[in-house]
C-alpha cells in the first residue's frame, strides 16, 4: 500500500479560530476526509462552517504558526511555505459568488486561475472551454459576470475552480441560487468529478444525495461525525442543532 493510499486527503488535527471581534468561531476541529470521498459539514447558521472551509486553502488565518499548523492537505500542513503547492490542491467556492467573479467577461474569470498556473493561452482556453461546457455555460464567455443570475453566477464561479483542476473542492453552499433544475445538474457533475469534496451546506436531502460522511457543526465545534444516514436520521440529534431531518429520510 502506498503513502498516498493511506494519508488522507484532508487532515484537521485541533484546529482553533477567532477573529478579532468575537471568541470562539472554530475550536478544537478534529477530523479527517478520504482520497476521493464527499463529504458535508452541515450545521446551523454561524456554525463556523465557512470559516473552517477558508482554512483548507490557507484564505485563513491570516498569520502561521508554520510546524504548528493544524491543517494538512494529502499530509502537508497548510504554512506559508506550502500555500502555492496547496493553493493548486484545493479549490474553494465562495458562498457569495459577488466574492469570487472580478474580472469584466466570464473567459476572463474562469481563465484568472489557469492563467496562474502558468499555461500558454491555447492550454487555457482548453480548460476555460471544458469548465464552462461541464456546468451548462458554454457560449457565456463574453458575457459580464455581474449581469449573470444568480444561478449563473454561481456555475460561473464552480467553473474557475474546476479550470484549474484542483484535487479538493471545498464548496460552499453551492446550490444557493440555483432552479431545480440546476440543481440535479450540479448534484450529478459533482457525483462524478473524481475530486476528494467537502461541501458545507443547509441541502440535506442533496447531502443524502452525494455525501458519505458527514460532519455536523454547532458553536464552532464537532459535536457529531459519521454516516450519512444515521447522522441525519437522528431527529432529536438534528433538532438540537438547529436542523431538521431531511424530506427523504421522513419518507423512508
Amino acid at each position: 500500500m502506498s503513502q498516498s493510499d493511506i494519508t488522507p486527503a484532508v487532515e484537521l488535527r485541533g484546529l482553533h479560530f477567532h477573529y478579532d471581534t468575537s471568541d470562539g468561531q472554530i475550536h478544537d476541529i478534529r477530523f479527517t476526509v478520504a482520497a476521493g470521498q464527499r463529504a458535508a459539514l452541515v450545521g446551523p447558521n454561524g456554525a463556523g462552517k465557512s470559516t473552517l472551509l477558508q482554512h483548507l486553502n490557507g484564505i485563513l488565518p491570516e498569520s502561521f504558526t508554520g510546524a504548528d499548523s493544524s491543517v494538512f492537505i494529502h499530509g502537508q500542513p497548510v504554512a506559508p511555505r506550502t500555500l502555492d503547492t496547496v493553493r493548486r490542491q484545493v479549490g474553494l467556492l465562495f458562498q457569495d459568488p459577488d466574492d469570487q467573479l472580478f474580472c469584466p467577461t466570464v473567459f476572463e474569470d474562469v481563465a484568472f486561475g489557469p492563467a496562474q498556473q502558468g499555461l500558454t493561452k491555447t492550454q487555457i482556453a482548453a480548460r476555460v472551454t471544458e469548465a464552462l461546457s461541464s456546468v451548462g455555460l458554454t457560449g457565456f464567455e463574453k458575457r459580464s459576470p455581474h449581469r449573470l443570475s444568480g444561478g449563473e453566477k454561481r456555475r460561473a464561479c464552480l467553473a474557475g475552480v474546476l479550470a484549474c483542476r484542483p484535487t479538493i473542492l471545498a464548496l460552499d453552499e453551492p446550490t444557493n441560487g440555483l432552479d431545480p433544475r440546476g440543481r440535479r445538474e450540479l448534484i450529478a457533475l459533482l457525483r462524478n468529478l473524481p475530486a476528494t469534496q467537502i461541501i458545507a451546506t443547509h441541502d440535506l436531502d442533496m447531502v443524502l444525495q452525494l455525501c458519505s460522511h458527514v460532519i455536523l457543526l454547532d458553536a464552532g465545534g464537532v459535536v457529531a461525525q459519521g454516516d450519512a444516514k444515521q447522522i441525519l436520521g437522528d431527529e432529536p440529534l438534528m433538532l438540537a442543532h438547529g436542523l431538521e431531518m431531511p424530506a427523504a429520510l421522513r419518507i423512508a
